[in-house]
């Protein structure tokens, strides 16, 4: 049997959270159920958000309709609903949010990941003048680790012409500090990046309430 939004107690339904606690309180699953408005007879709205939002987390910027609509519950408006949202969301936060100065300005951009059960591996494709062109999330590991591939790091990299790139994931634990798997992909990945040349700008592990740069400790 689904579980739909009248399964949730009326306070924490996502509308009513929204008009309760400001948007910002809400998870990114919460958020594209607003946008959804409701399932289908198969597949209840929370469900069928978590599905959009695994896709829009591999696809990033670039998720197009037919990325959405491959999914079952998901048609042309409510694909264009969503893709419209992220646009308009993307040309007003661009000039001003997406330029960074230092590495761990990032953070403002991937925090949100800070409360996932599983570790999401990210990376941000960075321009010439500092500005991000995408991120993307690389892999979605165990509850302590999460594998990560140079080919995989690079691959989109090398098609958005980046000049360099930031990775970060999330500590589902709240371990801030480096793990040896942590210390050895960083190692994978600036070598890499050296003979494909695109720089490799820093590592950051973050949680809810902080984080780990290899930059600023000077390990990288």
């Amino acid at each position: 049997m689904k579980k739909g939004i009248k399964d949730i107690p009326k306070q924490d339904r996502p509308r009513e959270k929204l008009l309760r606690l400001g948007a910002a309180a809400l998870s990114d699953q919460e958020l594209l159920a607003v946008l959804l408005g409701k399932g289908t007879a198969e597949m209840g709205v929370m469900a069928l958000a978590g599905k959009l939002a695994r896709v829009i987390d591999e696809k990033g910027l670039k998720v197009a309709v037919e990325d959405l609509t491959g999914l079952n519950g998901v048609g042309d408006a409510k694909a264009t609903l969503i893709l419209a949202a992220i646009e308009f969301a993307r040309r007003r936060i661009k000039p001003d949010g997406a330029k960074i100065k230092t590495p761990s300005d990032i953070l403002a951009h991937v925090q949100h990941y800070a409360d996932r059960k599983q570790e999401h591996f990210l990376c941000a494709s960075i321009n010439g003048a500092n500005e991000i062109l995408n991120v993307r999330v690389i892999s979605i590991g165990l509850i302590d680790r999460s594998p990560a591939h140079p080919r995989e790091v690079f691959a989109d990299a090398l098609s958005d012409r980046a000049s360099a790139v930031i990775v970060a994931h999330n500590h589902p634990t709240g371990e801030l500090e480096p793990s040896p798997a942590d210390i050895e992909i960083t190692a994978q990945l600036k070598a890499a990046g050296a003979v494909v040349g695109i720089a490799l700008l820093d590592h950051i592990i973050f949680n809810r309430s902080g984080y780990f740069s290899f930059l600023e400790a000077g390990r990288l």
